[in-house]
This record gives structure tokens, sequence and C-alpha cells, in this order.
């Protein structure tokens, strides 16, 4: 978008054509150095624009996103490497013998790039960040405009300054965001899971204006003869720091589970682990596993609010658990195991407190509101519009809820359909 600003910027009142390139390694990875006199360097074409025209006229001939080569005794390599802007009265002979390769030989494409080869003056200057060259802008004037003079050269300089702190910025949150998506697609994958005995539907919701991931997380393990373990936790905050926080915890949970220990001692080595990590303290989390065999679900809750638990009466209400506990990483340990008997399905309802924490309520209040959202959302028709299924369905109406808290938390939600063996 940047570079797309910079060659309106310039063309056509400025000059006929313009483009902008970066370096291909400044692109990919902010700390690497060439050499000192590297014979050639790499940079791609993020920009370019040709008069009035739109960059998709050009798009067969010089198209956005090529990667070139420019030799060391080019102009464009001179100016990376001095800092210097490099003006000219022609266009450099490989500028020139590329545009002329990239012809096909005939038509109206091949016209159009004899008009661009007839430069009277060509700019180079250099786009540089922190005293680091990252790549340079171009420009070109026919034989019927005034030569580029040094006041033109300093203002496309000026120009590209600005241009080069937008295209960091840019780099830097598109890096953010591919972090961000690579940890949110890490999550359980689409929105419903089916195990014996147990079928699942989640989704989250993150706060704020283009948020892609906090601290809120959740998984759903299987587990030998017929359980399901499941589990949605909160790491204090937002951002970078809170989602590092969030794979670690939800790592260890893996890795607890697959030693199949008590859900009790599972949370509390969870607890040792968050306070020996910096920056993992204070999480919150509830965990919950289902054995369809024995008709159990076996609880342990470490400073999370409780789940929910709506059963064949239609009635949705909040279970008391034993000793709620304590957030993780305060290492005081003593979690306590609350075992249900789920003689018949029930829908079990594991939510972060951004579903129910709100300035304007009490958060026991604003539990009970969940709980007849639930309801009233349940008795809804369970097939939507579409013929999709139901749990998906009743876990986006509730996600989305506009009579819930306001959004100042993500909010998490892990919806779970038990159905004890031989129902």
């Amino acid at each position: 978008m940047t570079g797309s600003h910079v060659v309106h910027a310039l063309t056509p009142g400025f000059c006929e054509a313009a483009s902008v390139y970066v370096l291909e390694r400044w692109r990919v990875a902010e700390n690497a150095h060439p050499c000192a006199d590297p014979p050639r360097i790499e940079a791609r074409r993020i920009a370019l624009r040709v008069g009035p025209d739109a960059f998709e006229d050009w798009e067969g001939v010089l198209p956005v996103g090529e990667v070139i080569a420019f030799p060391r005794e080019t102009p464009h390599a001179r100016a990376l490497a001095t800092g210097q802007v490099q003006v000219l009265d022609s266009m450099d002979p490989h500028t020139s013998e590329r545009l002329i390769g990239s012809g096909d030989g005939h038509g109206d494409g091949d016209a159009r790039l004899g008009d661009l080869l007839r430069v009277a003056s060509y700019l180079v200057v250099p786009l540089r960040l922190r005293d680091v060259a990252i790549g340079f802008v171009t420009c070109t004037r026919g034989a019927g405009r005034v030569p580029f003079t040094p006041a033109d050269a300093a203002a496309v300089a000026a120009l590209a300054a600005r241009a080069a702190v937008a295209l960091d910025n840019g780099r830097r949150y598109e890096r953010e965001r591919r972090t961000a998506l690579a940890i949110r697609n890490s999550l359980p994958p689409g929105t419903a899971q089916e195990f014996g005995g147990c079928r699942t539907a989640h989704g989250c919701l993150p706060a704020g204006q283009g948020n892609l991931v906090g601290g809120d997380w959740f998984d759903v393990l299987k587990r030998p003869g017929d359980r399901v373990s499941l589990i949605v936790g909160d790491a204090m905050g937002h951002g970078p720091e809170s989602a590092v926080a969030m794979i670690q915890l939800r790592t260890a949970v893996r890795t607890l589970a697959g030693l199949d220990i008590p859900a009790a001692d599972l949370i509390g080595q969870l607890d040792t682990l968050a306070g020996d990590s910096p920056g993992v303290s204070f999480a919150t989390c509830i965990y919950a596993e289902w054995d369809a065999r024995r008709r159990t679900c076996t609880l342990v809750g470490a400073g999370h609010p409780p789940p929910l638990l709506r059963g064949p009466d239609g009635r949705t209400a909040p279970v008391t658990l034993t000793g709620a506990g304590l957030p993780l990483g305060l290492g005081t340990g003593g979690y306590q195991e609350t075992v249900l008997s789920v003689p018949d399905p029930a829908l079990l309802v594991l939510y972060s407190d951004g579903l129910v924490e709100s300035r304007d309520a009490d958060i026991d209040q604003e539990i009970s509101r969940l709980a007849r959202t639930l309801d009233a959302a349940a008795a809804v028709e369970p097939m939507d519009g579409d013929g999709h299924d139901a749990l998906p369905s009743l876990c986006r109406r509730l996600l989305h809820d506009p009579s819930g808290a306001a959004g100042a938390d993500d909010r998490t939600l892990l919806l779970a359909e038990l159905t004890p063996a031989g129902c």
C-alpha cells in the first residue's frame, strides 16, 4: 500500500513513470547483512505506475512482485552502496536491456515499452532506514520535460524517507500478523469435533478491532477408554506475550494429559510449571475430564469462572466446584476434583471470563445471564436455515450475543455434548 501511494504521488505530475523496490534480503530477514561490495543486489518491485495507467495495464510486462538482480555497476546498486541519489541523462544499459527483453516482439505492449525507453532524465533515490539501505525509488522523465534538478532529487529523497518508515511499520505488522495467524491456527481445527460419547464445538472472539490472538486458549484431547479432556484457559493480558504464555500452557497440558495422571495432579503440575516460567504466572483455567463409560465428569478449576451444565430438564446452571483453586503460577497447589455423575446426555459449557466480566454487573449475575441465554438459544429450532449442525450454531449465538459483557476481553467458548455409554 505504501509503495502504491508513493508512485501515485509522483506520476504523472512529477514524472512519467515511477517504481518502488525493496531489497529481498530486508524483506525476509531484517538482520541479514550483505558483504560490503556485493556483485549484485536483489530487489522486489512492490509498486509501479506509468503515466495515468493503472498497474494492471503493465502487469504482463512489468509485474509487481517481480524480483530483479541489479549488478554492481548499475545506478541502483550505487545508490544503495553510497546512500546518494543517482541522476542520469538516460536510462542505464542494464535497465534498457531488461525492458527490451520483457517485450513479446509485437503489439501494443512493445509500443508502450518503446515510449518508456525514450528517457531524457532518470532518477534513482535510495530508501534508507536508520542509515541502512532497504530499497530505492526510480523516476523517469521524457524528452519533452525538464531534466531532474537537485531540488527534485531532494523532494523525492524526503518522500523516500517517509516511505521507508511506513514500509518498515507495514513489514513489522505483517510479521506479527503471520505469527498471530500461526498461533491461532495451532488451536484445534474447524469448529466441531466428535469423539466417543462427546461432541464439541468451539469459538474464539478476540477483543478489540483487528486482534487475531490473545491469551485465551482451549483444547480437546482424546484419552484412552472413551475419555476426553477439555480445557479452557486465560493467560493474563493481550498481545504476543500472552500468546506465548498461552502456547506454553496448552503444550504443557497436552504433555501432562499424556501421562494419564489424575485431574487434580495435572492442574497442580501446571501450577508449578506456570510459576517457574516467566510471563506465564497468574493464568486461569477450567479442566474437565469426561468418562463416557463411568458416566462421570471430573472438573478442576484454577481461578476460573465455573462451568455451566445443561441437563435433560433443559435448564442450565453453574457447577459448584469443590475448592475452586487459585490462579496458576502462585504455587499454592491444593487443587481439588469435583466429580459429577452424568447418567443422561448433558451439555457442558466451558468459557473464558470475557463472556461474563462486566463493569456494570456482578460476575455471578453475568454467569446467570449466560445460562439464561444458553437456554433461550437452545430452545430455538435445532437446525438453522442452511441445515448445519445445531452445536456450532449455538456456539456462534453465545459468542456474539449482544446482551453479553462488553468486549473488553477475549471471548472463548467450548461446548461439549456429553453422552454416557449406552444412551
